[in-house]
């Protein structure tokens, strides 16, 4: 079994009295902003920050750029900066990293940084390669061959299991074109390993046409993911039993509570959700795709929003001016805690090690997992026409 590993870099354990992180989180936030902007001004085009919709206000304010984590990654791999600050959690950086530009030659590469290593992603950390190794192995005994199934993951997913992907056929796949990868993989085998989030892969194949009993998940805590070999070569699809801490919390009920208290509001939600919740839902998108309707939407337009809590405020602030009104599906609040580790003391610390010339906290995925990786994501590329 192959084991992939991810090199971090860390400042050098020196000058503590200047660069530790203690010394950064100890300050209150509002004494931090000038210290942010003062870094930024004296790091100039070297360096761009790059925030994600789910960061909290705090932060992505500083943002040059903002949007989810594929975007993000391709607009900063166009740019001449050399320092990429990801304002994300892990996975984004990761490929940040994939996408950005090669080091050749030396010292002309793209470094990504993520300023709080423990801003990682509760979806993408279920699905481990060991585990998805030790599946694949299981279905290939079962009875199926590489050529019955191809493994579709996720954006939100680690560059290992991008890899693992790229390296057997299969590619990557964000929210807004998950049926088209579909459909690319149903072009070359019968059956798709779709990864990690269940409810996504779910809601894709039965938009499809696809009936839910021709769908399996597989629990990699149980023996043979808990499925028979005849339910597996019976499914279309077999799911990842992994899901979105946050989006996973919407439920049906809150669907029809907002509608019992608001008549007529429209309710979208993001394909993360359960299938339940979808199916009550008036419009799935990614997050790009919740923020055009908002957009588009004409004045007086309300809006029941199911996705994390600081883009659905940030929505309702921007909107309410043009008369629209935008509230949570779940009035209490769908928080990304991993990615609220990024604070802008952490941002401070991250650039004004820049500043002297240290790189903190940097993200380098390995070069064969890096090279299959890219492998996989360009196949999305070919789908995206």
């Amino acid at each position: 079994m192959s084991v992939f590993v991810e090199e971090i870099v860390s400042a050098p354990a020196v000058e503590q009295d200047v660069c530790s992180l203690d010394n950064y989180l100890a300050q209150p936030d509002h004494t931090i902003d000038g210290r942010i902007a003062a870094a930024r001004a004296k790091l100039g085009k070297s360096t761009i920050l790059l925030g994600h919709h789910y960061q909290r206000d705090e932060v992505i304010r500083f943002a040059d750029y903002t949007g989810d984590s594929y975007k993000l990654s391709k607009i900063a791999a166009e740019t001449e900066a050399r320092y990429l600050v990801f304002c994300g959690v892990h996975f984004m950086a990761e490929s940040a990293d994939v996408l950005g530009r090669p080091d050749d030659p030396p010292g002309t590469g793209q470094q990504v940084i993520l300023p709080d290593l423990n801003a990682g992603c509760s979806m993408a950390d279920m699905a481990e390669i060991g585990q998805v190794e030790d599946c694949w192995d299981s279905l290939m005994a079962a009875g199926l061959s590489p050529a019955d199934i191809l493994p579709i993951t996720y954006m939100n997913s680690t560059a290992a299991i991008k890899a693992f992907c790229g390296e057997r056929g299969g590619l990557v796949c964000t929210s807004s074109n998950a049926g088209k990868a579909f459909d690319w993989a149903f072009a070359r085998a019968e059956k798709i390993l779709f990864l990690p989030d269940q409810h996504l892969g779910r809601n894709t194949a039965f938009a499809m046409g696809i009936p839910l009993n021709e769908m399996v998940v597989w629990d990699p805590y149980q023996i043979n993911g808990g499925l028979t070999p005849a339910r597996l070569k019976a499914a279309k699809i077999i799911l990842w039993k992994g899901h979105c801490s946050v989006h996973q919390r919407f439920l049906p009920e809150h669907v029809e509570k907002v509608r019992a208290k608001y008549p007529g509001i429209k309710v979208a939600v993001h394909p993360e959700c359960r299938w339940e919740v979808c199916q009550k839902a008036d419009a799935l998108g990614s997050t790009e795709r919740l923020i055009h309707l908002v957009e588009s939407a004409p004045e007086g337009s309300m809006f029941a929003i199911g996705t994390e809590i600081h883009l659905v405020n940030r929505l309702a602030k921007e909107f309410a001016a043009k008369g629209k009104r935008i509230i949570t599906l779940d009035d209490t609040g769908c928080l990304c805690t991993t990615m609220y580790r990024i604070s802008p003391q952490h941002l401070a610390w991250a650039l004004e090690n820049l500043v002297e010339g240290r790189v903190v906290n940097r993200i380098q995925v390995r070069e064969d997992v890096k090279r299959w990786s890219r492998v996989a994501l360009d196949r999305m590329l070919e789908i995206r026409a």
